[in-house]
């Protein structure tokens, strides 16, 4: 292969890797989708191989993007800041507690990341979520009372736990300070069926 080809080559492989690993697929789960062999999928991912534009064509077809996606340089994936004050607070309460979004992924499978805080005998209720949903918690200040379907455990500043989002579930601080605490919820397969009001 002369330069030009090579160089194509590999900016087709990055592109169809980045595709493949945007939707969790295996080489052999697109091998079996576009109809190849896997030895042609880690040729292409390689850019070892020419392949011709049949092979792309079911190779673009397999990933759902257009065969002009594929000669593409792969972009960067966009980087998103949120500043101090930026994120969206969705939920407050009369004792001076909120509950803030700060970040997130898109769908399909969401990750939210949440600054909250309790004030002195504060708590918010949720329902259960999307089923697959989980939860990550660490308390930043104070103390934190979680029950998680009637289990129910009293985290100190540094404690961090994960439970399943997709039963019912409550937050608490029994204290007579502020509570605060981080906290990421993984949502699986955003926008395949119904789902369930998100965060908290």
């Amino acid at each position: 292969m002369d330069e030009s080809t090579t160089t194509l080559s590999l900016a087709i492989g990055a592109r169809v890797r980045q595709e493949r690993q945007a939707r969790g697929w295996t080489l052999d789960q697109l091998a079996e989708a576009a109809d190849v062999s896997r030895r042609m999928i880690v040729n292409v991912e390689q850019g070892a191989a020419n392949p011709s534009v049949g092979t792309l064509l079911r190779i673009s077809d397999a990933l759902g993007v257009g065969l002009p996606a594929l000669v593409e340089p792969p972009r960067p994936k966009p980087v998103k800041i949120t500043r101090k004050g930026q994120g969206a607070t969705l939920w407050t309460s009369a004792q001076g507690g909120r509950g803030t979004l700060v970040a997130g992924t898109e769908s399909p499978d969401v990750v939210e990341l949440w600054d909250w805080t309790l004030g002195p005998e504060d708590s918010h209720a949720s329902e259960a979520h999307a089923s697959g949903t989980k939860e990550l918690l660490q308390v930043l200040g104070g103390e934190v009372t979680v029950d998680v379907a009637g289990q129910v455990a009293t985290l100190q500043a540094g404690d961090a736990m994960t439970f399943p989002g997709d039963v019912a579930h409550s937050y608490a601080n029994l204290g007579t300070e502020p509570a605060r605490f981080s906290l990421a919820v993984f949502e699986p397969g955003v926008g395949s069926g119904h789902r369930q009001e998100a965060g908290s």
